[in-house]
């Protein structure tokens, strides 16, 4: 048994942790990573572009568990002054608890920025799973109360991990998403087969629609993508944050990083217009599924935006052997599109005991709701009947 001492540290910038040992702890297997929204340069992307960082509201607080001169663990750690770009929603648990006089901003956040993809949270190297999930939460805990926070959140952590936290006195929390599983398709018109038949007609009609914009579809990955497409997408992407957010979470700098160290883990398809991007939606590529992130357009075409989105996205994961596709945060209406309701899972501590009893009865609440809510949400699904049992 390695009875070394054990250190936990947080640090303003990844670089204080440095590319080696961050990606030993999250993605120490060979070959691309299961996904790439927790690799040093992710990560590193949002923080070299100022994405993250001073007057963002998302302060790095980069964990480090150091057993001996090994580092063991990591985690992804932020102090927020505020809910946003986060998608497991505490806007009302902030207003209760500074209506009752407290105070919850700042807290700490376990999370990768803007991103609601579900992926480990606690990063551990081989063999070091149970002590670093263990230090990790300790420490962060250790760290809220000497600071006197109000409270830690970690979200879209695993079930496992979700699982474990509730082992050690952490709130679970689960929320909805809605994803594409991979059936064994063929090809997309496989997939379609298994749908319903009015089902089956509307996506053939709206991929019609989509197709009729006046131009073409294209896929770009790697080395084929270049920065003139960063531009383009960069006007749809501030059009979506404008109307949805306020103003973007990510910076134009985002984009420039990643065009230097994240290309190869992305898909970006472009519906172009005599040769001029119109819309653009944007994926990331992991081991076994196709992460959708963001959508925007400077024309409006009646069903383009399911086109890129979803069935461009479906086709892809079909073609190249991918589990699934991820599509984002809410939105029933993937539903009618073949995305079924899965279970997302956070973790949450709280220092006020008064106000952890109030959340642990809301959180039991709202499990048994969410629970309802998706098995009745699969049973509307698109599929055949003789296919539902199977999807489910």
């Amino acid at each position: 048994m390695n009875d070394q001492p054990i250190a936990v540290s947080a640090h303003p910038s990844i670089d204080g942790i440095g590319p080696a040992d961050w990606d030993a702890c999250a993605c120490p297997d060979a070959g691309r990573p299961v996904d790439p929204f927790t690799t040093y340069r992710f990560l590193k992307a949002l923080e070299d572009s100022g994405s993250v960082g001073p007057g963002t509201g998302w302060q790095p607080r980069y964990l480090q568990v150091v057993q001996g001169e090994q580092t063991v663990a990591v985690a992804p750690a932020y102090a927020k002054g505020h809910s946003q770009g986060e998608y497991i929603f505490d806007f009302n648990w902030a207003h209760a608890f500074e209506n009752a006089g407290g105070r919850y901003y700042p807290k700490l956040q376990i999370a990768v920025p803007f991103t609601p993809v579900t992926g480990r949270r606690f990063l551990t190297r081989p063999g070091f799973e149970v002590l670093g999930m263990s230090a990790l939460v300790q420490g962060i805990v250790q760290i809220a109360s000497d600071n006197e926070l109000s409270s830690v959140h970690a979200t879209f952590c695993t079930e496992a991990e979700a699982i474990a936290g509730a082992e050690m006195g952490l709130l679970a929390r689960t929320s909805q998403q809605f994803h594409w599983v991979n059936d064994g398709y063929a090809d997309f018109d496989d997939f379609l087969a298994s749908l319903s038949s009015r089902k089956r007609k509307n996506i053939r009609k709206e991929r019609a629609q989509a197709q009729a914009f006046g131009g073409e579809i294209i896929s770009l990955r790697g080395d084929a993508i270049q920065p003139h497409h960063w531009d383009a997408f960069w006007r749809f992407y501030q059009d979506t944050g404008n109307r949805k957010w306020g103003t973007p979470y990510l910076t134009r700098a985002f984009f420039d990083c990643a065009h230097e160290t994240l290309r190869d883990d992305i898909l970006l398809v472009l519906a172009l217009r005599e040769g001029t991007p119109i819309a653009g939606a944007l994926n990331m590529i992991g081991r076994d599924t196709l992460f959708g992130r963001y959508w925007g357009c400077t024309e409006h075409h009646p069903a383009l935006h399911f086109e890129l989105c979803y069935y461009q996205a479906i086709a892809f994961a079909i073609k190249n052997g991918m589990r699934r596709v991820e599509a984002g945060a809410q939105g029933e209406h993937k539903l009618a599109r073949g995305y079924l309701p899965v279970a997302t899972h956070s973790l949450h501590w709280f220092a006020d005991p008064g106000f952890r009893d109030a959340i642990a009865r809301y959180l039991d609440a709202e499990r048994d709701a969410i629970d309802h809510e998706i098995e009745v949400l699969t049973n509307y699904g698109p599929f055949r009947k003789d296919n539902r049992e199977e999807q489910q």
